[in-house]
């Protein structure tokens, strides 16, 4: 009985997944060209020509020192914005209703998806790394530390982003939390400065942005450093997947913003 369930439950998963996943391919100059073409020029720029300006940060060549960052920043902003444009278009294209109204289980649909949305973020990431390989090199010390940072970092901002589109009632309000709540959080999130230059306040100030957890966490995984303890910064991790999946499906039951 159970494998009847399952089993029709994971196809559903799979097909949702598989088409998110065919369309970021399909426009792939759109989803996986611009952030390549965005962090080379802040390799350029920050690394190459002004860090050989700054010297060293944290111990590290500047360069290095922000590698971590830079990553991570494209995995989010590429995570977030490819669930939030993607489930908002779905509502816009009223075809949402058809997943609404289908036998698929909620979290079925959340999860196809997230999961789309975290493999971009992971092909993106893995592009601006192997990008980063052309201007520095790579030490990798705590690999596994890499990829689950990667991983929760991804995954939670996918559903941010979720939970954004669901709220949308137009594409205006699909760009406001990027623009507005997002881009400050990353670039006040230590992707280019070590946190012991700030001021204490400011430190005080920084240790409320969730985002210079997932940095210094990945940074610890590729440089092994960190401005932070990895195990607080997984358990915050961790606490905001679980927080905002519940929320997410909370959403999708009651169908808040969904059903009209």
């Amino acid at each position: 009985m159970s494998h009847a369930i399952a089993n029709p439950n994971l196809i559903a998963l799979y097909t949702v997944a598989r088409r998110e996943i065919v369309r970021i391919l399909r426009i792939w100059a759109q989803t996986l060209v611009p952030p390549a073409i965005t962090m080379t020029l802040y390799f350029l720029i920050f690394g190459s020509l002004i860090g050989s300006r700054i010297g060293n940060m944290g111990g590290f060549n500047y360069m290095d020192f922000i590698v971590p960052g830079l990553v991570m920043m494209s995995i989010i902003q590429n995570s977030y914005g490819n669930i939030s444009s993607s489930f908002f278009g779905a509502k816009f294209g009223r075809h949402v209703e058809e997943l609404l109204v289908s036998p698929m289980p909620n979290w079925v649909i959340l999860g196809g998806y997230v999961a789309g949305a975290v493999l971009r973020g992971l092909m993106v990431g893995v592009i601006v790394l192997g990008i980063a390989m052309l201007f520095t090199h790579v030490r990798m010390p705590h690999p596994w530390i890499m990829l689950s940072t990667v991983l929760l970092g991804a995954t939670i901002f996918s559903l941010a982003g979720f939970i954004n589109a669901v709220y949308a009632r137009k594409f205006d309000d699909v760009t406001i939390v990027p623009t507005f709540i997002l881009t400050p959080l990353t670039y006040l999130g230590g992707v280019f400065y070590s946190i012991k230059l700030l001021p204490e306040w400011a430190q005080a100030l920084t240790h409320a942005n969730p985002i210079f957890y997932m940095v210094n966490a990945f940074r610890y995984g590729l440089l092994g450093m960190s401005d932070v303890p990895v195990g607080v910064a997984y358990a915050l991790m961790i606490g905001f997947v679980v927080v905002l999946t519940a929320f997410a499906l909370y959403l999708l039951k009651r169908g808040i913003g969904l059903r009209s």
